[in-house]
């Protein structure tokens, strides 16, 4: 018998061990700065604030967020189902008035909200307030919950870990909310170079320094690209940030459009490429699916901003129309059909496209993009099969009253009601609203298409468009922890190994067009003269104005780590000029008007004064309701450049030099005519953004120039006139004193020009 219960008592210990080992809970919490964070064994990884109501429910062991606090398992809160199942779920519990939230995507954020966009916090301005930098403004918790808002566009921050605490803050606020649907905060690209920058192996910064896009397209490098996307991706989810809004895969075709500098160049394969690669090594987390590591890309501007007629940009309504007087749309659509869209990852497409506010001329109904029903609905979504999310580009539903003014962009339907522009955009196809924080006049479209369709129609419709921004929510993990650890974003963003990536991209970016007698390199040491650069005034797309100004161009503390600085040209062995591109304007000149002209005027890409006599008669395209004529031609009108200056210092710098090398760098922000400046120069280095300090070591022979042409550098402004808007590489490229045609994938190397496989490849 004592032996039988000892028998009892060791078997009765070992189904007690048994049933702790094996129906224990499967996952461990941790409280965390702000948040608790929960990880489930072998599953997602969750995080909640524990004062937003929201509880732990356990299922199979498992932990999962009681996100809507009804004690059950929902299919939308279960993250072992596909995103795909949970959206639909979610969807169909959402009200018309959260939808019609879900929709919207807010106005620029900064954080603090100070200056032009900012608002109060308590009642009072942030200085006088005594708010922290990262808590929510008062105009931000009215649109996360009068408005039922989920997707934010922020700017300026005031530091990496200001912007993880502001994203802690607004997750948990709209966490107690309803059905917990996180934010989805957004950024315009954030990577810039700042040129007064210093690099060194362990320095880091704010965020790594990278030469735009442009820049990286002159490496004609795709696996470069991607290695930008996956570290920027990093650096953005550090900040809270889970959709990029980019990247503008626009066609650079037209030399004088002011948005050149955002593109790929103008090369439809080149495009196609880094479009590609951009995408992937964006929304590919570890593993190569969606993840926590993932970002979601908003591509545009579909079907491709850059075939604005003169060169006007679609921000106003002198800049409505593209043109395609080449029938050329095909290679406009490339960089988003065959790249974009058919990625080498297993994301497989972009999860967002941005039309842009162009009238496509001749495709479709004389409208803008965002409400072109041929070009959302039937091209995008039929004939390529897209059912990503589509969002306006902003404010395409805002009034306008003047052709010249930054408001509204509603072209061709300026006549409608917003509500009516609304409904129209929705029938067209889009989903979402770039630039607007109120519900309302979406809630007035759906019940116009009630009045149309029915209750029934409309509510599929929302719930249509809800599904697919939901999935883009779910697949990064927003829904399953939206929250960061501020000390592992100190850590992450901006970091030395970033940080020298971004710096040996600034230097790969930089083209070498001439070398006179291999001027360059130039050993270090020597006596360098650097003449100040006078800048005019002017006045940006927001009425900002910078005033006049005389500076030295780069920063001497770089410049004299490797060259001793005079301030005489005879004391010197060589000059350094910096200087632009030529800035020849917008295209719109109010004083026409005033003087009786139709206020159109060309767009230069010289320094000297222009007058466009080849020009055509009649515009290709035109018309508005604040226009009472539509024929756009600028024929036989002059226009001067803002900063004809840079080609003074040029060659005046050349006669103080003598014969002694004058190196001339050129930042570039669209294709420019040399002839006015290319026979002062013995060297010429063209960037499109990068810190001195990678100029430096270029000209010092510390690196040598590897960088390409994106695009073709024009002989005149008669073969810029003669080119088609919509077509690429048809102009007659610049020539040098060389010999050297300043050609697409043009560029010099320390042994001349090059001829490597990338050029074999792309040329």
């Amino acid at each position: 018998m004592i032996k039988l219960k000892k028998t009892f008592k060791i078997l009765g210990a070992f189904a007690l061990s048994f049933l702790f080992t094996h129906c224990s809970e499967k996952f461990t919490t941790q409280t965390k700065e702000g948040f608790i964070s929960v990880a489930n064994e072998n599953g997602s990884t969750l995080g909640y604030n524990d004062s937003s109501g929201v509880s732990l429910l356990t299922v199979d062991r498992f932990a999962f967020k009681d996100l809507n606090k009804n004690g059950e398992l929902d299919t939308y809160e279960d993250w072992r189902l596909p995103a795909e199942i949970r959206a639909k779920d979610l969807a169909s519990k959402m009200s018309v008035e959260q939808i019609a939230g879900l929709m919207l995507y807010s106005v620029h954020q900064a954080i603090p909200a100070v200056g032009r966009r900012g608002s109060d916090y308590g009642g009072k301005p942030f200085e006088e307030s005594g708010a922290q930098p990262s808590d929510l403004s008062d105009h931000q918790k009215k649109f996360l919950t009068e408005d039922n808002l989920r997707h934010v566009l922020i700017t300026s921050v005031q530091s990496a870990a200001v912007a993880a605490q502001w994203n802690n803050n607004a997750q948990a606020f709209v966490e107690g909310i309803g059905l917990g649907i996180p934010v989805n905060t957004s950024s315009d690209p954030r990577h810039g170079s700042d040129t007064y920058a210093e690099f060194n192996e362990g320095a880091g910064g704010e965020i790594s320094l990278w030469p735009g896009t442009l820049g990286i397209a002159a490496t004609f490098d795709p696996a470069l690209m991607k290695q930008f996307g996956e570290i920027a991706s990093k650096e953005y989810r550090a900040l809270g940030i889970a959709t990029a809004l980019s990247p503008q895969i626009d066609l650079a075709t037209e030399p004088r459009w002011s948005r050149f500098d955002g593109t790929m160049g103008e090369d439809p394969d080149l495009a196609t490429d880094l479009a590609r690669a951009y995408v992937d090594g964006f929304q590919s987390s570890e593993g190569g699916d969606w993840g926590f590591k993932s970002v979601n890309t908003m591509i545009k501007h579909w079907p491709g901003g850059g075939p604005e007629e003169g060169g006007r940009d679609g921000h106003f309504g002198y800049g409505a129309y593209a043109v395609y007087p080449g029938k050329n749309i095909k290679d406009h659509l490339q960089p988003f059909t065959e790249g974009a869209f058919k990625l080498e990852g297993v994301t497989n497409r972009a999860s967002a496209v941005m039309p842009y506010y162009t009238i496509s001329d001749g495709e479709g109904e004389a409208v803008g993009n965002g409400f072109n029903k041929y070009l959302i609905t039937d091209l995008l979504r039929g004939t390529y099969g897209y059912d990503g999310v589509l969002c306006t580009d902003w404010a395409i539903t805002g009034d306008v009253s003047a052709i010249d003014q930054f408001q509204g962009k509603s072209w061709g339907v300026e006549l409608l009601t917003v509500a009516e522009r609304h409904y129209k955009a929705i029938e067209a196809g889009m989903d979402q609203f770039g630039g607007n924080n109120d519900m309302k006049p979406v809630l007035e479209a759906y019940n116009m298409g009630v009045k149309e369709h029915g209750e029934a129609y409309m509510r599929e419709r929302f719930e249509t468009s809800a599904i697919r921004l939901l999935k883009n929510i779910f697949r990064v993990g927003l829904f399953e922890n939206p929250y960061l650890d501020i000390e592992e974003t100190k850590a992450l963003v901006g970091n030395p190994d970033f940080m020298k990536a971004g710096f040996e991209a600034q230097k790969r970016s930089v083209v070498m067009v001439k070398n006179h007698a291999n001027t360059l390199p130039i050993r270090e040491k020597q006596k360098v003269y650097v003449p100040q650069r006078y800048s005019a005034s002017t006045t940006n797309w927001f009425g900002m104005v910078t005033p006049e100004k005389t500076e030295v161009p780069f920063h001497l503390n770089i410049v004299s780590k490797f060259y001793d600085v005079v301030d005489q040209p005879e004391n010197a062995d060589f000059a350094l000029v910096g200087i632009e591109s030529p800035n020849g304007g917008v295209g719109y000149d109010r004083t026409d008007v005033d003087n009786g002209g139709n206020g159109y005027v060309p767009i230069s890409l010289q320094y000297q004064p222009y007058t466009a006599s080849t020009a055509r008669e009649v515009s290709l395209a035109g018309g508005s309701p604040l226009e009472d004529f539509t024929n756009r031609t600028y024929k036989d009108k002059t226009v001067k450049t803002v900063n004809s200056s840079d080609m003074d210092l040029v060659n005046e710098t050349k006669i103080k030099m003598g014969d002694k090398p004058v190196i001339v760098i050129v930042k570039i922000a669209k294709p420019m005519i040399f002839s006015e400046i290319e026979g002062s120069a013995s060297a010429i280095l063209v960037h499109m953004g990068v810190q001195d300090q990678a100029l430096m070591e270029l000209i010092s022979g510390k690196t040598e120039p590897t960088g390409l042409l994106p695009f073709q550098m024009p002989a005149d402004m008669l073969t810029v006139e003669a080119q088609y808007e919509d077509v690429p590489r048809d102009m007659t490229p610049y020539t040098d004193a060389e010999g050297n045609a300043y050609d697409f994938a043009f560029g010099l190397n320390w042994s001349g020009v090059i001829n490597d496989d990338r050029v074999k490849k792309y040329r």
